[in-house]
């Protein structure tokens, strides 16, 4: 695994949950979601009752899934801080904490660092070179 790669792992995981937390939302619509319709004929006394328990139990399996999910981040955010901590120079520190924790897009780091966009990549590839001496084995 590249250095890149390596710090990319916490914006894999966040995109993951945000996708998983719309999932959520989506179940918890259609759980919250009642329908009725106007018959003449009396009901025949047996809902479908385990249908909404079905939605219930896969809700709360993937609130399960987020919850491991942002332990992980968390985690995986901690280590990269520590990596990045480990560089010598503010600017690559800044830089990459903007982009690889904060997952800002290079145009925003750009702005954020008042630097022009070429001068920014030639600095990340700068920053990512002192980083490659941090990253843990293995990974």
């Amino acid at each position: 695994m590249t250095v890149k790669e390596y710090l990319s792992q916490a914006y894999r995981i966040d995109q993951r949950i945000n996708s998983k937390l719309e999932q959520v939302a989506s179940l918890r619509a259609l759980a919250t979601k009642a329908t009725s319709t106007l018959s003449d004929t009396p009901p025949s006394g047996s809902r479908n009752v385990q249908s909404m328990e079905n939605v219930i139990v896969k809700f709360i399996d993937l609130e399960n899934e987020i919850n491991e999910d942002i332990d992980t981040l968390v985690d995986l955010k901690r280590e990269i801080v520590g990596v990045i901590k480990r560089i010598d120079n503010p600017e690559y520190q800044t830089l990459l904490e903007l982009r690889y924790l904060c997952f800002y897009s290079w145009e925003k780091v750009a702005v954020e660092m008042e630097y022009d966009l070429r001068y920014l990549h030639k600095l990340h590839r700068k920053a990512l070179e002192q980083c490659s001496a941090f990253v843990p084995a293995g990974k």
